[in-house]
């Protein structure tokens, strides 16, 4: 059986940034940076412009991914997208990035897999499940796994929005998860779900349990309640719950490699709140220096989050070859997951 290993990395956020006092200036919401980043540890974010969406962002990552693994489009066997923000209800933005790395198109044409995987935060750790069990199954040689997130289309930039809408940012990251023979790689992944928080954190815009699943008035045109519309969210619930569940996915993992903590080098935590990350990592005895973070910078950018930090550090010498990298997420869902890798 070969080993899955991650052969390339690629990152992109789109290029508007926008501060935390830019919250305040330009959308008026009744904030302040102080607040926002003794909360959360957030400065700014980036956002896409209108008419750029998930795909698009996932493209640029997976391209950079790609020109990193020394690989083509064409010599993907699957492609994954992680997301909570597709660009349409259906079809999946999987197959819209395939579109647009022009593998459906000219000579070269290959119409490989393309599967949506729509477990918010934690959705690329279990993208990697799936990317992992693919290659060594032998069935797949090369999968490309994104996380892309285009959130700025979809949250109330407003007073009454803040205390969600503050927290999220758009880009995209993304990995070839490739077969080798060597003793190299993913050395397992270890994923959870607790569906007793589904509606701690959620959005219900499109509740195809209503008929009509949105409302329309007498001229036929849909009308949403702001309530539906937008992400609702209990912050001190979702607190507890993922300092709970991630401090549980790590032992889970530790324990199943017969490792502690100190085997590992570096440490990838999902990006969501500064503070439940340091509260996990003092809990557990994570020292500052192998925990690394870009939530400052990008914000909660969900799916995107680990690869972007991944893509980091790799292009920037922090991960080298041969160092033990844990990565840990928890969601909506709720869900959650750990990955023990030997870069």
């Amino acid at each position: 059986m070969p080993n899955a290993y991650i052969s390339g990395t690629g990152g992109y956020v789109p290029p508007r940034v926008v501060t935390n006092d830019d919250l305040v200036q330009q959308y008026g919401i009744d904030t302040s940076h102080e607040w926002i980043n003794r909360r959360t540890g957030i400065n700014q974010r980036h956002y896409a412009e209108p008419g750029v969406g998930t795909a698009e962002l996932g493209e640029k990552a997976a391209r950079l991914a790609l020109e990193s693994a020394g690989l083509e489009p064409q010599d993907m066997d699957m492609i994954l997208l992680a997301t909570l923000s597709p660009d349409y209800c259906f079809p999946g933005s999987g197959v819209l990035m395939q579109r647009r790395l022009g593998l459906c198109d000219g000579p070269k044409a290959r119409f490989v897999p393309a599967m949506d995987i729509r477990n918010q935060c934690s959705g690329f750790l279990y993208g990697m499940g799936t990317a992992t069990s693919m290659v060594q199954s032998g069935a797949c040689k090369h999968v490309l796994l994104v996380g892309a997130e285009t959130h700025s289309a979809a949250i109330d930039l407003s007073t009454a929005g803040r205390t969600v809408s503050t927290l999220f940012g758009d880009g995209a990251g993304a990995v070839i998860v490739s077969a080798t023979d060597e003793d190299r790689g993913i050395r397992g992944w270890w994923l959870g779900a607790d569906g007793r928080g589904a509606e701690v954190l959620c959005q219900h815009v499109w509740n195809i349990s209503k008929r009509p699943f949105i409302p329309v008035d007498e001229n036929g045109v849909g009308q949403v309640q702001p309530e539906e519309m937008f992400a609702h969210m209990e912050g001190k619930r979702v607190f507890r719950a993922a300092v709970e569940r991630m401090c549980e996915a790590v032992l889970t993992a530790c324990t199943a490699q017969g490792i502690t903590g100190e085997d590992v080098d570096l440490w990838c935590f999902h990006q969501a709140n500064m503070r439940i990350n340091q509260y996990v990592a003092k809990t557990l005895g994570i020292p500052d220096d192998k925990l690394i973070h870009n939530i400052d910078r990008y914000g909660n950018t969900t799916a995107a989050t680990i690869p972007l930090l991944l893509d980091e550090a790799a292009r920037g010498g922090r991960l080298q070859r041969g160092m033990k990298v844990a990565m840990v997420a928890f969601g909506s869902g709720y869900t959650w997951g750990s990955v023990i890798c030997d870069w």
